[in-house]
């Protein structure tokens, strides 16, 4: 049956209403505002079955959850799980996933095997500003697209974390910023990645889920995270790029996601090899250089 969320709200709250109260109370049936849904709502409800007048006169009008009602209730509060992801299902990483990352190599080695594993081992990429680890993140979602959620630590809401994965069922989650993740969500995070199971419970609805999900995320400060969120991870800290790395990993960027020619790709690598260690500062500068060109792009950006 299609109900709104507001709707769901109003049958969920008179049969909480009716089952704590003596029937005596409402021989009559109760009124809109004991159970405080609005009469617009509630005569909605009756003109679907869910709710039927018991009395009425000039000055009361007396309501009762029908039987559909009562069964509707039962539907909406019943706990939704979905079953653990079959073991076969290995996500097998194109040789290429991470053609555009200069070194780092062992983490290339550790993040393709727990891509391939059975179950899940769960990564954390650490370190200052601009060492990879967000392309690390970039590659994956890029390669695995509707099995992977990519979040932003500072921009997840208290439930969103819920909700995404109930609804889309990913392999992966990619966390970016996990130190800014709030005390909510994180909390949520720490069930899922110690049994694969997220428990919410709303307005008397509850959601229950089980599944086996590899989390991936970066951090640029441990030091902000909690002993437990720690301990599930495995922590890899990743090294600065010198120059000729720096170089090399803007090249590959500008050109195989920015469509740049190759030879403006070089000379913008070559411009911020000594200025720069954010390969994120390369395309910024890329986007305007058609408008600014090289030199005053970087002059306007700021880059030192």
């Amino acid at each position: 049956m299609n109900l709104n969320d507001q709707q769901k709200d109003a049958l969920v709250g008179a049969l909480k209403y009716e089952e704590t109260h003596d029937p005596s109370e409402f021989s009559l049936g109760w009124s809109w505002s004991d159970v405080r849904v609005p009469p617009a709502t509630l005569n909605n409800l009756i003109l679907q079955g869910l709710v039927e007048e018991k009395f009425r006169s000039n000055s009361y009008r007396g309501l009762l959850l029908t039987e559909l009602g009562r069964e509707q209730v039962r539907e909406l509060t019943k706990p939704v799980e979905m079953q653990e992801k079959a073991p076969d299902r290995i996500l097998m990483p194109p040789d290429d996933i991470f053609e555009d990352i200069i070194g780092h190599e062992d983490v290339k080695e550790l993040l393709r095997a727990v891509l391939i594993a059975e179950k899940p081992v769960h990564v954390l990429l650490a370190g200052p500003p601009a060492l990879a680890k967000s392309l690390f993140l970039w590659d994956i979602e890029r390669t695995y697209r509707e099995q992977a959620i990519w979040l932003v630590g500072s921009a997840t809401s208290k439930a969103g974390l819920w909700d995404l994965v109930a609804e889309r069922e990913p392999q992966l989650l990619l966390i970016d910023e996990l130190d800014k993740m709030n005390a909510a969500d994180t909390a949520a995070l720490l069930s899922l990645m110690e049994g694969g199971r997220l428990m919410r419970a709303k307005k008397g609805r509850s959601l229950d889920v089980t599944v086996a999900i590899k989390v991936a995320a970066a951090t640029n400060q441990v030091s902000k995270l909690s002993p437990e969120l720690k301990s599930r991870f495995a922590i890899r800290k990743l090294k600065p790029y010198d120059a000729a790395q720096y170089r090399a990993v803007v090249k590959g960027v500008l050109v195989r996601r920015e469509g740049i020619n190759p030879d403006l790709a070089e000379e913008i690598a070559d411009r911020l090899a000594e200025r720069s260690q954010d390969v994120r500062d390369a395309v910024r500068v890329a986007r305007l250089s058609p408008q600014l060109g090289v030199d005053k792009a970087i002059q306007l950006l700021l880059i030192q």
